[in-house]
């Protein structure tokens, strides 16, 4: 749409995983403005602040639009060619010097948000050889879902979903999606279908050692922190006990009996004191579950990073199957693309990851990778410890793992021994400022679109593809470009970078440059509501989405059910129970000692006008002099001399902080909630974030192989044992 110069442009958000729909309002083609989309068919004009506010990180001054090279004086700008012809000789004489091993990438968050990005990293990741190192923000997020999924299913892309639109009880444990908006869940409006679950007579409940925004409008349930495993158990144990195992689980799964052995001893009274949950609470749960024909137990992020995150991810999956709701409508189900052969193709990198996870070891901590990623967690490590595999060329693609790993303080010191860093991203953050390049890349607006990765996902069934709404600006490009670029100076010969360099030369003689746009293209026509290549008549491409559908199309409105056969990838077709993995994580669980000496536990904390780290340099969402605030129970205060807006240092066995508390009796006593992604000391180039500074709360964590979760190898960054007491002068 267009009038008096100003063209109005239907696009999606890609900050989180709603996926929302805008409208990007473009003068003298630069993006002025950002607004909800009123016709998309699933946001119909909804958008958080963020996704408004994503104009100012377009439009940022502090943002990288041309190479930055780091000298004796900073950063300064240098051509493409000088930075990629330097980068390129140098990845060369580490290759030559150390092999594939000395490489290392870590993937952020946004790479999962757009193809361009995960194509090129992948590419250049295991593309440089077989003995290269993969992290990515997954093991600070998604690796112990990942992992669950693999052991109960066969294959890690295997994720469950609640099914938010015909569900009658939806447990969330872990999960704040008034603020997170959803994750491994695409659902616009995630608010009003909560609440329209209510209102068709419907409960909302709410596990949680603090009552979060979410618990706020629902039914809350207050948990001890990192408790989420023994609650679980017990649930089960009652289902058991009480005989409320549904006929279906019976038929959908093997290794029932193992289960039913393993929980047996965790009853309500033997949990309580880990839960903080009263029996008969918890077995009127446990009733309501099994009662309920169309329920669905929820966990995120508060599940997943906790000392046990792969068994509590675990455990969630075995209550929805043993209640009967699994691949049930209403019940925890399972997204499919409807591609013919995507069953047998499923079954076959089920085979191969699980094939992997068996054999692979990192060099450090000897730890299994899930889908080919190693701990994050160990990245410094790796780079510190001499020996065959040492990481000493290191490229970071939209992350700031400064602030997300635990110990980032051991990391910082890591990266300055490195030979090469390079980052690719929007800024230059407090990870990126030990680089020895900084590369400018597009923005969401800046380049064209499909959310590939979140397509399984979607609560309703949704294809929606965009075109650029802007230019890049200055000299950005996407990370596709740059690496495709990058490997063409490469003299290094691998199998990978071969076959780029000669498909990169067969586009050139027609006047193209290679893309994945033709994989992502083919993606959406074998897909349901794709045109099957020209056998559909009116089916979907990525032009057609883009230009005769900019505001979506739903495909289906529901989720497909009856469905386990094909989206198992073991070839029996059933739920696998029983593993030896699960067996020894339940052990681990109840062999475990509480630190008497650190009484309190430190959680987690999404904020509504936060994004991880990379959203601090808006102007809109820093307003009113936004700072960091950890919350704390008044009883807890009280009992420290603390009162509201004192500072607080915490202490854990791993580290020492100092914070200003907001205090609050909607938290769980022992609970202390810090905000992640803070912590801007003046070492990246963002001004407005560097003056809201905040501390990182990562330096409670431990970076030791000892720490890390042992099967999915997550950090351990909720349930942190700690000591908090006043650092305010006596009063």
């Amino acid at each position: 749409m267009m009038a008096s110069g100003i063209e109005h442009k239907p696009t999606f958000c890609r900050i989180c995983e709603p996926l929302c729909g805008m409208i990007a309002t473009v003068e003298d083609g630069r993006l002025t403005a950002l607004r909800p989309d009123r016709e998309h068919p699933l946001s119909a004009g909804f958008a958080c602040q963020k996704g408004i506010a994503f104009t100012e990180v377009v439009n940022d001054p502090d943002r990288v639009t041309t190479p930055l090279k780091r000298t004796p004086d900073g950063f300064e700008p240098v051509s493409w060619d000088s930075a990629l012809d330097d980068i390129a000789a140098r990845c060369d004489a580490i290759h030559r010097r150390h092999g594939s091993g000395a490489f290392g990438w870590y993937m952020g968050n946004p790479a999962a948000f757009s193809y361009a990005h995960l194509f090129g990293a992948m590419t250049f990741a295991k593309g440089v050889g077989r003995d290269s190192h993969f992290f990515t923000s997954s093991s600070q997020d998604t690796s112990s879902r990942l992992l669950a999924s693999q052991f109960l299913y066969g294959s890690p892309m295997t994720v469950p979903i609640p099914d938010l639109l015909r569900t009658d009880l939806l447990v969330l444990i872990g999960a704040n999606p008034m603020v997170s908006h959803g994750s491994f869940l695409t659902a616009p409006r995630i608010k009003d279908r909560m609440h329209d679950i209510v209102r068709r007579g419907g409960r909302v409940v709410v596990i949680d050692p603090r009552r979060s925004e979410t618990a706020a409008q629902f039914e809350w349930l207050g948990v001890i922190a990192d408790s989420d495993a023994y609650l679980l158990l017990s649930v089960l144990q009652v289902f058991f006990a009480e005989g409320l195992v549904s006929e279906a689980a019976r038929a959908q799964s093997h290794g029932l009996d193992w289960l039913a052995a393993e929980v047996a001893e965790f009853t309500p009274e033997v949990t309580q004191v880990h839960t903080g949950v009263t029996p008969d609470t918890l077995r009127a749960l446990a009733r309501d579950l099994a009662a309920t024909p169309r329920s669905a137990v929820y966990g995120r992020l508060g599940t997943c990073v906790g000392r046990n995150g792969t068994l509590v991810t675990y455990l969630i999956d075995a209550v929805n199957l043993v209640a009967g709701s699994l691949d049930r409508p209403g019940g925890s189900v399972f997204g499919t693309l409807g591609i013919p052969g995507q069953k047998w193709g499923s079954k076959l990198m089920g085979a191969a990851l699980r094939r992997t996870y068996r054999t692979k070891r990192t060099r450090i901590g000897g730890m299994r990778t899930v889908i080919g990623a190693e701990p994050a967690a160990l990245m410094a490590k790796e780079m510190t410890t001499a020996g065959h595999r040492q990481i000493r060329a290191m490229f970071v693609g939209a992350g700031n793992p400064v602030l997300s790993l635990p110990n980032g303080a051991e990391l910082e010191d890591a990266l300055e021994s490195l030979d090469l860093m390079v980052g690719l991203d929007l800024y230059v953050n407090e990870t990126h400022a030990h680089c020895d390049y900084v590369l400018p890349v597009t923005t969401m607006y800046e380049r064209d679109d499909f959310a590939v990765t979140f397509q399984q996902f979607q609560a309703t069934p949704f294809r929606q593809a965009t075109d650029a709404v802007v230019t890049p600006a200055g000299q950005c490009r996407t990370e596709w470009d740059i690496i495709v670029d990058l490997i063409s100076r490469i003299r290094t010969r691998t199998p990978v970078f071969a076959a780029l360099r000669a498909g990169q030369r067969i586009a050139g003689r027609s006047g193209r440059r290679l893309s994945p746009r033709p994989v992502i293209d083919m993606m959406i026509r074998m897909s349901d509501g794709g045109d099957r290549f020209g056998l559909r008549r009116n089916g979907l491409n990525f032009r057609r989405l883009a230009t005769a559908h900019p505001h979506g199309v739903v495909v289906a409105p529901d989720i497909r059910t009856g469905v386990l056969d094909e989206v198992v990838a073991y070839r029996h077709g059933k739920v696998e129970l029983e593993h030896d993995g699960i067996g020894d994580e339940i052990i681990a669980l109840v062999r475990r000692k509480r630190p008497a000496d650190f009484p309190m536990r430190m959680i987690g904390m999404r904020e509504p006008r936060s994004e991880n780290s990379w959203m601090h340099n808006a102007p809109l969402l820093m307003r009113g002099e936004r700072t960091q605030r950890a919350l704390m129970h008044v009883d807890d205060a009280a009992a420290r001399d603390i009162a509201d807006g004192d500072t607080a240092t915490v202490r854990s066995p791993f580290g020492e902080i100092a914070v200003p508390v907001a205090l609050t009796a909607d938290i769980v006593p022992g609970t202390i909630a810090i905000p992640h992604g803070w912590g801007h000391r003046g070492t990246g180039g963002w001004r407005i974030a560097n003056r809201a500074g905040g501390v990182n709360v990562n330096q409670l964590m431990s970076s030791d192989p000892a720490d890390v979760e042992a099967l999915a190898g997550m950090s351990w960054l909720t349930g942190v044992p700690v000591q908090v007491a006043s650092a305010t002068p006596s009063r």
